[in-house]
């Protein structure tokens, strides 16, 4: 039987309507501010220089970093302003006029402020009223449009916020021609559809031609990508990552997933280069000394790891039935698993490789002696295109397919 179409995708971008949605969504990329955030990670300035100038190569929006933070992340900041990057580099500190001061230091042209405007950020962390909250907001926010920046406002805690306070700091914000306004769910507590809810909330209420929503979802139980995509469905057009995930706790959405997610699922015309993303984690993973996760998507090793029998029959014939983008999109490498489960159709091509007759007696055989071996995986291998070009030319695919016309 032939595919009805070319694209192995069609019907899940029909369901997902990918393109009767489809819209331009941005990244902000936080690994030099956020990602610092993770514990255990300090990176030295040569390596936030670097580390900038690859975001700005993979093709982010927005690279955020913090002046305040110390001597050598003020000193950071200033080099990196002067790299000529197309990315805005963004200058995140607090909402008091002296952190903005530090800003101005560094020349830059954006700044983030931020203010928890929860009940339990106002009385147990700052200790003000809602209406100091509110009138220290717009002190700082007319100082910043004083001189002449950019600017993004983050309602720290929104997902915590009394709902008539947070239009009420929007409102304000959206009026003084504040750039963009950040809705975060600081400790990870929304469902999808709750932010959408929450995000809708502030959409409908402010003048979105004036200013842009972003969204800062945290990852505690693990929903930070679903809610930052949910609350780009409901009008925010800026989601907030880290390399590999990287943050306060565990971390907020990762630059790889939220890339090729919204470049292959939402349609998203961002010019990512995508091949970039497994060095991006490797390079995080060098300089922190924390590990890739075999398992994590797009740039673990088991990513593109294929044992099951049935998987590896499809894989070898094509490799779309079990993948969604080709590894190399990614910059990561096919693999596949030999031992007690890969089945008839892994040990032909095993033998294939091994220049052994692959005969469906020769196969069955060698099938059955790994599963008794009881080894569990034996041999990995790298699936490249060289070899995948041997597969189809060779008595692998001719006994494979002659064994399923006996089957049948």
């Amino acid at each position: 039987m032939s595919l009805k179409t070319d694209d192995p995708n069609y019907f899940a971008h029909q369901y997902n309507d990918s393109l009767r949605d489809r819209k331009k969504i941005r990244i902000l990329d936080s690994t030099l501010r956020e990602g610092e955030q993770h514990p255990g990670v300090s990176f030295s300035n040569k390596q936030r220089i670097q580390i900038a100038w690859m975001l700005d190569s993979f093709g982010v929006d927005q690279i955020e970093i913090s002046p305040v933070v110390s001597e050598d992340h003020f000193e950071a900041t200033k080099v990196i302003m002067k790299q000529g990057l197309k990315a805005d580099i963004v200058a995140h500190v607090r909402a008091i006029k002296s952190d903005v001061d530090r800003a101005l230091d560094c020349d830059t042209e954006w700044v983030a402020t931020y203010m928890g405007i929860s009940d339990i950020h106002l009385v147990s962390k700052l200790r003000i009223s809602r209406e100091e909250a509110k009138i220290r907001a717009l002190e700082v926010v007319d100082y910043i449009k004083s001189h002449g920046l950019k600017s993004r406002f983050t309602m720290e805690d929104a997902s915590r916020t009394e709902p008539e306070f947070l239009i009420t700091m929007c409102k304000e914000m959206n009026q003084k021609g504040i750039e963009r306004i950040s809705i975060p769910d600081t400790v990870g507590i929304m469902r999808p559809r709750g932010m959408y809810n929450l995000v809708k909330l502030v959409y409908d209420q402010i003048d979105t031609s004036k200013t842009s929503i972003d969204v800062h979802c945290h990852n505690d139980v693990g929903l930070a990508l679903a809610n930052a995509l949910s609350g780009c469905d409901a009008g925010a057009d800026q989601i907030h990552t880290t390399i590999d995930g990287l943050g306060e706790r565990t971390g907020i959405p990762s630059l790889a997933e939220t890339a090729v997610v919204l470049n292959l699922i939402y349609k998203s015309d961002n010019n990512f280069r995508l091949h970039m993303l497994k060095d991006l984690s490797r390079t995080i993973s060098d300089y922190t000394k924390i590990p890739i996760h075999e398992s994590k998507p797009l740039v673990g090793d088991s990513s593109y790891k294929h044992k099951a029998g049935t998987h590896l029959a499809a894989i070898l014939r094509n490799p779309a039935a079990y993948e969604i983008i080709e590894p190399k999109v990614v910059g990561n490498r096919r693999k596949i698993v030999f031992g007690e489960l890969s089945g008839k159709n892994g040990s032909a091509y095993l033998l294939s490789l091994l220049g052994l007759d692959s005969t469906k007696e020769n196969s069955e055989s060698l099938a059955r002696g790994l599963k008794e071996l009881r080894m569990g995986d034996i041999l990995e291998l790298f699936l490249d295109e060289k070899l995948e070009r041997k597969i189809l030319n060779e008595d692998y695919m001719k006994n494979s397919k002659e064994q399923e016309n006996v089957k049948s």
